[in-house]
C-alpha cells in the first residue's frame, strides 16, 4: 500500500527494529511504518480496505501499536497478516481456526497453530499431526512450520492475531476478533466450496459466519491435550476435507 495509507492508522512509531521488517520495503517503509499495516498480499488488502477505516479497527489499531512499544508481543509485527499473506483469498480452499497465537518465545508467526523450523512442535499441533497420520496414513513430519499447507489454500486464521509475551489471550477483546470475524465471511462470501475445520468452542461458534449452502462444515473438539479425547482423535477431518474438494473439482491437500 502506498505511504499514506500507513499512516492512516495510529501515530508513527518512534523506533522500529530493523530486525522485523524485511530489507526489500526500503528506508521510507522505516520512517513511515505503522504496526498495524504492514503489507497485505493484494487480493486481500482489496477485500479488507474498508474495515481498516473503520472505528474499531483505529482503536484496536492504537492499542496494538502501544503494546508493541511497550512490552514483548507475538508475533513479530511483520507477521502480523502471514496467514493472509501465504494464502491469497482467491485460493482459499480450507479454513482452519485457531484462537491467539503462541505466547512463548520465537513460536508465534503469523500462522494458526504452526511454529517455524527448528521450534519444538507444540502439543496441540502433536495431535493434529498424529490424527492426520491416522486417518491418511502420512509420517508425522519433524517439523511445526505449517506454510507448506498455507502455501496449498489452507488458510490458518487466528481470531486474536497478536499476543503479548507470557500472558495467553492477553488481546482478547481488543477487536480481533471483529476483524477476524470479517476475514471468515468474507472467504464464505466471495469463495465456492471451502472446508471450515472448527475445533473447539471458539471456533464453532463462529459457524453462523459460513454459508453451508456453499461450503462444508467440519466441528470435533479443540486437539488439546486436555480435550483431544472428546472428539477430536478419529475426527477423519483430512481425508473428508480432500474427499470434497476433489468432488468439486480442487486440489486435495498434501497434509
Amino acid at each position: 500500500p502506498p505511504l499514506k495509507d500507513h499512516l492512516k492508522v495510529g501515530a508513527l512509531l518512534p523506533t522500529i527494529d530493523r530486525n522485523l521488517v524485511p530489507p526489500h520495503y526500503g528506508a521510507a517503509f522505516l520512517v513511515y511504518y505503522s504496526p498495524m499495516r504492514p503489507p497485505i498480499e493484494p487480493s486481500w488488502n482489496h477485500a479488507l480496505a474498508t474495515e481498516f477505516e473503520k472505528s474499531y479497527f483505529v482503536t484496536l489499531a492504537k492499542k496494538v501499536q502501544t503494546a508493541y512499544q511497550t512490552s514483548v508481543v507475538y508475533p513479530p509485527v511483520s507477521l502480523l497478516f502471514a496467514a493472509l499473506t501465504h494464502c491469497p483469498l482467491p485460493a482459499v480452499t480450507v479454513v482452519i481456526l485457531g484462537q491467539d497465537p503462541y505466547h512463548g518465545p520465537n513460536q508465534a508467526h503469523g500462522l494458526a497453530f504452526s511454529v517455524p523450523d527448528g521450534v519444538v512442535v507444540p502439543p496441540s499441533l502433536r495431535n493434529i499431526y498424529k490424527e492426520i497420520s491416522a486417518d491418511i496414513g502420512t509420517p508425522i513430519p519433524h517439523t511445526g512450520n505449517l506454510t507448506r499447507l498455507a502455501e496449498q489454500g489452507v488458510l490458518l486464521l487466528n481470531s486474536t492475531l497478536s499476543v503479548t509475551s507470557g500472558h495467553a489471550a492477553s488481546h482478547k477483546n481488543w477487536g480481533w476478533e471483529q476483524f477476524t470475524d470479517v476475514i471468515i465471511h468474507t472467504v464464505s462470501e466471495k469463495r465456492e466450496h471451502v472446508v471450515f475445520l472448527l475445533w473447539g468452542a471458539s471456533a464453532i461458534a463462529k459457524r453462523s459466519l459460513i454459508d453451508e449452502k456453499k461450503h462444508v462444515v467440519l466441528t470435533a473438539s479443540h486437539p488439546s491435550p486436555l480435550s483431544v479425547y472428546r472428539g477430536f482423535s478419529g475426527c477423519k477431518h483430512f481425508s473428508q476435507a480432500n474427499m470434497y474438494l476433489t468432488k468439486h473439482g480442487q486440489s486435495p491437500i498434501t497434509w
